[in-house]
């Protein structure tokens, strides 16, 4: 049986880029190469590339060298990936990156982008009408900046037809490892995954990392104190006639001025403060699944597993095992 063929993998890096929405795939990629390397071909030929060649500067301050995309014009791109990543809250997409992408698409089998390197890819208009994934933080801003573009706020990754795309940081590992499942098959990945002692595939999508409550910033602080006593009786009634009432509002003008102030519903609101604080209790401790449930205002381990797989994918018992700062986690009757 010939070996297989060797697949070039053409990282794209530039000025501010994040370390590792660099390095993570580019290690992946070249781990399962190191370890599955047969008859003096290797599985995968990575190359970091800029606009200019060089050492560039990642925000990190630690410099990649990378080869000008000049000397790819007869480089056969398997795979074109971009780094995430900038110095502001403004993602600036290098024109000369962005033209020489829409002129090599055509050309490449797969396109895929880490974090905000979405926007790289969004720029040059081959999203449009494709679903992404990106960096939680940044998804409101992709969506304003790109309306023609499907922004999925929860997947660690997605692949829409020949376009992948990841979340933030670390998630490109998880990305590479999908794509290397892609290429060589499920053992190559997993053994790939085990030699970085990270998992295949995680449980849940990014609601588990990003803060649940980033809605009330959209807000100008009108309910800033109603929040602050949410925060401190989740165990208790907190139906919409109740929130009102701590609000001193009638419960029709309160659900009103609530969405138009938050863009969420005061049920919906209520829902993430009461998950974020049993997630904290989980990472941070080692309450019975139990009595975080009750604490929290889910009344028992059965309607906190409904919400754990509804919302993250997983239940509070494999979280837990995944997420726990804790040294010694209580096992639960509901896994």
């Amino acid at each position: 049986m010939p070996p297989p063929r060797s697949r070039h993998i053409v990282l794209l890096a530039y000025e501010g880029m994040n370390l590792l929405d660099l390095t993570g795939p580019l290690q992946a990629f070249a781990s399962a190469a190191r370890r599955h390397s047969a008859g003096g071909a290797t599985l995968y030929e990575l190359i970091v590339a800029s606009a200019e060649g060089g050492l560039v500067a990642s925000s990190a301050g630690l410099a990649c060298s990378t080869v000008p995309i000049s000397s790819l014009e007869t480089t056969d791109i398997d795979t074109l990936l971009v780094a995430g990543g900038c110095p502001g809250d403004t993602y600036f997409a290098p024109p000369v990156l962005v033209n020489w992408i829409r002129q090599r698409a055509p050309y490449v089998r797969r396109l895929a982008s880490v974090c905000t390197g979405a926007f790289m890819l969004a720029a040059t208009g081959l999203l449009d009408g494709r679903r992404v994934a990106t960096h939680w933080e940044w998804v409101g801003r992709l969506r304003r900046q790109h309306p023609l573009v499907q922004v999925d706020e929860d997947k660690i990754y997605i692949r829409d037809g020949q376009i992948w795309s990841s979340a933030g940081v670390s998630a490109g590992i998880d990305l590479a490892l999908a794509l290397i499942e892609e290429d060589y098959g499920h053992r190559v990945a997993i053994e790939t995954a085990r030699q970085m002692v990270v998992f295949m595939k995680r449980a849940g999508g990014q609601s588990q990392f990003s803060a649940p409550l980033s809605a009330q910033a959209r807000e100008d602080g009108r309910f800033a104190e109603l929040h602050a006593w949410m925060g401190a009786n989740l165990h208790a009634d907190l139906s919409v006639e109740r929130l009102a009432e701590q609000a001193a509002m009638s419960a029709r003008t309160f659900a009103r001025a609530y969405v138009a102030q938050t863009g969420s519903t005061p049920a919906a609101m209520v829902e993430s403060m009461r998950l974020e604080a049993a997630r904290r209790a989980l990472e941070d401790t080692t309450q019975p699944v139990k009595a975080i449930a009750a604490a929290t205002g889910h009344g028992s381990e059965q309607n906190l597993r409904r919400v754990f797989l509804r919302r993250l994918g997983t239940s509070p018992g494999e979280y837990r095992k995944r997420f726990s700062a804790a040294s010694t986690p209580t096992p639960s009757s509901v896994a």
